[in-house]
């Protein structure tokens, strides 16, 4: 048997904080079936004329409010949240990390980790609920990638985990976190 992967994938981010990436990074999120329902012969001129000529220069400017020298912080996260589940998980997994829409893609992932061996592939769409424009979306285009292959995968996803006693833990662990370096204590945590 092959190699293990883990392919963790987020929703993704344009390459640069540039109103030509934001149009690219926009056209493909808001071409996707899954995120806008509209029949697309309705939508497509909508996106095409009027978003895709105003949004992406507004859009620029607020992601290079937050744009990092390492590049987009949902990029950054990711890739770093990959570099320590593969830490943790050792040599013997191979983990990488993909964006839904944008770059590193999915096809582009999964074709390499094939070629690193992996043989069984878990893919991780990192929303804890389950969503049809988030979580089906991101299997889609795994589904499509390998749909292609002479020779394909084992393939499994990951099931929600909105309601794991070790999720709730992390979130409860980096909440006491936060609170910790305030000066106060909130009357109320929404």
């Amino acid at each position: 048997m092959g190699r293990i992967g883990v392919l963790l994938i987020n929703l993704g981010t344009p390459d640069a904080p540039t109103s030509g990436a934001v149009r690219r990074y926009l056209a493909e999120f808001l071409s996707d079936r899954r995120v806008v329902e509209i029949p697309q012969i309705v939508w497509q001129p909508i996106l095409r004329g009027a978003v895709l000529t105003t949004r992406p220069r507004k859009s620029a400017a607020a992601y290079r409010e937050v744009w990092t020298p390492q590049g987009s912080p949902l990029a950054v996260f990711t890739r770093d949240a990959a570099v320590g589940l593969q830490a943790a998980l050792g040599s013997d997994v191979l983990v990488d990390w993909a964006m839904r829409y944008g770059n590193p893609s999915i096809p582009s992932r999964i074709d390499a980790m094939m070629a690193a061996g992996c043989d069984r592939i878990l893919a991780a769409a990192l929303y804890p609920q389950y969503c049809a424009a988030t979580t089906a979306s991101a299997h889609d285009a795994v589904f499509a990638a390998i749909g292609g292959m002479r020779a394909q995968p084992a393939l499994r996803t990951l099931p929600p985990y909105y309601a794991d006693p070790a999720y709730i833990e992390a979130l409860r662990a980096s909440t006491q976190a936060q609170l910790d370096t305030l000066d106060f204590m909130p009357d109320l945590l929404l």
